[in-house]
């Protein structure tokens, strides 16, 4: 039976919203200016869970511009830890199968790593723009010699105006 991506992206983005709302349990992991990360422990799976929060003085669609999951766009020109993005398939117009290639880490310790994933843009009423992916098997990726195939659990990008 073939996945429903479609569904697979609306979970994700359901449990993203959640994290998004949710208050209680979140510790401060370290904080720098305007920029603070919060952990707390993972009731999906064993481990923690990582949101970052931070102000940037610009409209959400122009930070959204730098943030969106594209080929050749400007996430990968100014994330080190992503080497490449690929577009695999296009599911609908606001969701799409992605591969996501970091590189090599700790002077070759660590494994180059790819990630194949379904992602879902979702607009909300308050001008809100966000990305929500999770882990997605694709008949035309799979996996490839030189990098351990990594596993997401749902995870993405908020834009969210705030007042002022």
């Amino acid at each position: 039976m073939p996945m429903d991506y479609t569904e697979t992206a609306r979970a994700a983005a359901d449990t993203l919203l959640s994290y998004s709302k949710e208050q209680d349990g979140w510790r401060l992991c370290k904080k720098s200016g305007d920029v603070a990360v919060y952990w707390r422990p993972s009731t999906e799976f064993t481990g923690n869970l990582y949101k970052g929060e931070g102000l940037v003085a610009a409209k959400p669609e122009l930070v959204w511009e730098c943030l969106k999951p594209e080929p050749d766009g400007l996430r990968v020109k100014w994330d080190s830890n992503v080497q490449d993005f690929q577009l695999l398939d296009t599911v609908t117009d606001d969701t799409t199968i992605c591969r996501t290639v970091t590189p090599s880490a700790a002077m070759g310790i660590i494994s180059p790593r790819d990630f194949v994933d379904v992602v879902m843009i979702k607009r909300y009423e308050d001008g809100s723009i966000t990305s929500n992916a999770t882990n997605v098997e694709h008949p035309s990726c799979p996996p490839q010699r030189h990098f351990v195939r990594g596993f997401n659990h749902p995870c993405g990008c908020f834009c969210a105006p705030v007042p002022g």
